[in-house]
C-alpha cells in the first residue's frame, strides 16, 4: 500500500542523507521525495511516498523518531489530507494534433507554458492519478519528456505538522 509520510526536521547539512540512509539500509524504496524550508528557516519539511505494509511503516516512523534531527513525523495517509504533484510535460504538437492537445490540456486544467513550432510544454498540478491520466490521454507516443515534482501533502482541518 502507498503511504505518504511528512517529516519536520532541522534544516542542516546531512539531515536528508540520514533519512534516506535509514530507508536504504532497510531495503525500503522511496518513490517520491520533496524537501523545502518551512516558514521557520531552522526547519525543513520532508514529504515522501513509499510502498510498504503497515508494520513496516510503523517501524520506519519509529526509526525516524530516533534520528536527532527529526522534530515530528506524521503519516498523512492515515487521515483526511490533500496531496498535489506538479508535472511539466513536453509533447509533440504538430499541425494535425495541436488542437487536440490544447483541448486535453483545457479539460485537465493544465497550462501550456511554452510553445514552439512543433512542441508544447504543459504544466499540470493534481494528484498522481490525474497526472497519470493526462499522460494516458495525450498518448505516450507524443511525449518527449516528463518532469514530475513528486507528491506533497498536508492534513485537512485543524491537524498541523508544527513544533
Amino acid at each position: 500500500m502507498r503511504h505518504l509520510i511528512s517529516v519536520l526536521m532541522e534544516n542542516e547539512s546531512g539531515a536528508l542523507s540520514r533519512v534516506v540512509g535509514l530507508f536504504s539500509q532497510r531495503g525500503y524504496n522511496i518513490e517520491t521525495l520533496n524537501v523545502a524550508p518551512t516558514d521557520d528557516p531552522t526547519l525543513s519539511r520532508l514529504t515522501l511516498t513509499t510502498n510498504a505494509d503497515i508494520d513496516k511503516i510503523e517501524q520506519i516512523t519509529k526509526q525516524l523518531h530516533k534520528l536527532i534531527e527529526i522534530v515530528k513525523v506524521i503519516e498523512l495517509s492515515d487521515s483526511v489530507h490533500l496531496e498535489r504533484e506538479l508535472m511539466l510535460i513536453k509533447v509533440r504538437a504538430t499541425a494535425n494534433n495541436r488542437e487536440e492537445i490544447y483541448r486535453n490540456a483545457d479539460i485537465f486544467r493544465a497550462q501550456i507554458v511554452d510553445v514552439s513550432a512543433n512542441l508544447y510544454t504543459i504544466q499540470i498540478v493534481g494528484d498522481t492519478a490525474k497526472l497519470d491520466g493526462f499522460i494516458d490521454v495525450v498518448g505516450r507516443d507524443k511525449i518527449l519528456e516528463v518532469v514530475r515534482s513528486g507528491v506533497i501533502g498536508i492534513a485537512r482541518g485543524e491537524k498541523i505538522l508544527a513544533v
